[in-house]
């Protein structure tokens, strides 16, 4: 069955696949960029979820370098499709540093869900903050999205400081919201829109 909108949906469909996925700069120095994934990154996104720390917050993880680069595949896809956004988080364009994604895109309402990670050696030096904001900024400003929205575990402390530091307002909990390897979490909500 299709869905009737009542009224025009928030944003037109091809806002997205109409270009290539854009290399996104971050502005600051150091050389910090969001750019698509590339084949040759396979090793770098596996070594995230071998770090416990990842692995903590994380339950869906690949296993070998065949299927990040599986994952790959899908993330382009989900570009032309219009479902999603990956990017690796890069300095100068090469050393992978992290990840930076928008999911559950919905036109209708003009809304999509930020997800991040960033290595070991890229933590606390606000590498998450700042390419948070950068494509928060691209979302938002250039895309024409209205809101995004995050959720991490409350027990993620960490996750919690990038959003803020990002312009992200925590506007709740969703209690026993999601699974983890150690059982069910309370999960903050955290949301920008623009404007903000």
């Amino acid at each position: 069955m299709t869905r009737v909108l009542s009224t025009p949906p928030a944003m037109a469909p091809g806002c997205l696949a109409r270009a290539p996925q854009p290399v996104l700069p971050a502005p600051g120095g150091g050389g910090l960029v969001l750019r698509p994934w590339e084949r040759a990154d396979a090793a770098a996104f596996l070594s995230a979820y071998q770090d416990e720390e990842t692995r903590r917050w994380h339950t869906h993880r690949p296993s070998t370098e065949a299927e990040v680069r599986e994952w790959f595949e899908g993330y382009r896809q989900d570009w032309e499709r219009e479902k999603g956004c990956h990017w690796a988080v890069a300095r100068d364009g090469g050393e992978v540093l992290g990840r930076m994604a928008l999911r559950g895109v919905d036109f209708a309402d003009g809304v999509a869900n930020a997800a991040y990670w960033v290595l070991p050696a890229a933590r606390g030096a606000g590498v998450a903050s700042r390419a948070l904001a950068v494509l928060s900024a691209w979302a938002l400003e250039d895309i024409g999205f209205h809101r995004l929205e995050l959720d991490h575990s409350t027990r993620n402390h960490a996750s919690c400081r990038v959003a803020a530091k990002a312009g992200y307002r925590l506007e709740g909990t969703r209690r026993n919201a999601a699974v983890h390897d150690d059982g069910r979490h309370d999960m903050h909500l955290h949301a920008r829109v623009r404007g903000d």
